[in-house]
């Protein structure tokens, strides 16, 4: 049973839902020189992505051997200097990897250093050998989420700047404040990533600003849908909700172009587009031919 005792009433409010669509880029830093990452996100922001997405791990998670692979709330806040309008993400952070009160002053540093451009996707958390390679406990999946929740609770809370006591599944916190509260309010947009129709959904339906996830249009509609009725149900307006999902550059315009149309006919209004295998030349000519024709 989850208790919560804070010393002031917190905020509600929630960032509306996407107008038009918005497009990200995919930078996750491994395999490659700090420098390079860098000049990755300084080039998505030159050519108008909305926001630049890392990953949070420790190790690569493609390719073989060992590599280059750089802390992803760190890696946030150098870039949050590098850059001066594109926002920064994790797609997304793992709760299993920091405590939620650390996470979440981690948080208030990178928006304080982006000046108010973080955007806070959560996950339960995934890559088991990651965790078993470097000594990072990995619970089994039921209390991965009861971790995710905590931590959704957790954040939410201390980003009020209140003082707040808390008795969750798995964290508890006692006479506890963080400041300064962070420049968006009343918290960094929240991202919740799966789909999960247990626990996943039911989570975003109670506390995402953006839900993100992958599949078919079809499937997507359908999982959208569910939303709907779950936020309803938590007393939530449903169009507060952004909804997100992937792209792939990899494809002839033509084909890219369709995608997007079907995933905007679900209903989906920003994309996260992988940086694709032929480089620099192929998201350039992406945001040139097709992201042009999709103003914010």
């Amino acid at each position: 049973m989850v208790t919560i005792d804070c010393h002031a009433p917190t905020e509600t409010t929630r960032a509306a839902s996407f107008d038009g669509m918005r497009f990200g880029i995919d930078v996750a830093q491994q395999r490659m020189a700090f420098d390079e990452v860098v000049d990755r996100v300084r080039f998505g922001e030159e050519l108008g992505f909305d926001g630049a997405w890392g990953f949070d791990h420790y190790v690569p998670m493609y390719g073989e051997g060992p590599g280059e692979c750089f802390e992803g709330m760190t890696t946030l806040a150098a870039l949050a200097t590098a850059t001066s309008r594109i926002r920064l993400g994790l797609l997304v952070t793992g709760v299993t990897y920091r405590h939620p009160s650390v996470l979440a002053a981690q948080a208030i540093t990178v928006d304080h250093a982006s000046h108010g451009r973080l955007e806070l996707a959560l996950g339960a958390a995934w890559f088991e050998a990651e965790h078993r390679q470097l000594g990072i406990e990995f619970p089994p999946i039921a209390e991965r989420f009861d971790r995710l929740e905590d931590t959704l609770e957790i954040i939410v809370r201390l980003s009020t700047g209140n003082v707040v006591s808390y008795k969750g599944h798995h964290f508890t916190l006692t006479e506890a404040s963080l400041r300064p509260i962070p420049v968006q309010r009343p918290h960094p947009p929240i991202w919740i990533g799966g789909s999960g129709l247990r626990r996943t959904l039911p989570l975003a339906a109670r506390y995402a600003d953006v839900w993100h996830t992958y599949g078919s249009p079809e499937k997507l509609a359908e999982l959208s849908a569910r939303l709907d009725q779950l936020a309803d149900k938590a007393g939530r307006d449903p169009a507060a909700i952004g909804r997100a999902s992937s792209l792939s550059l990899s494809e002839p315009d033509a084909d890219v172009r369709a995608n997007i149309e079907r995933l905007a006919d679900a209903g989906f209004g920003y994309l996260v587009c992988g940086w694709p295998s032929e480089g620099r030349n192929r998201v350039e000519a992406f945001a040139g031919t097709v992201m042009v024709d999709y103003p914010d």
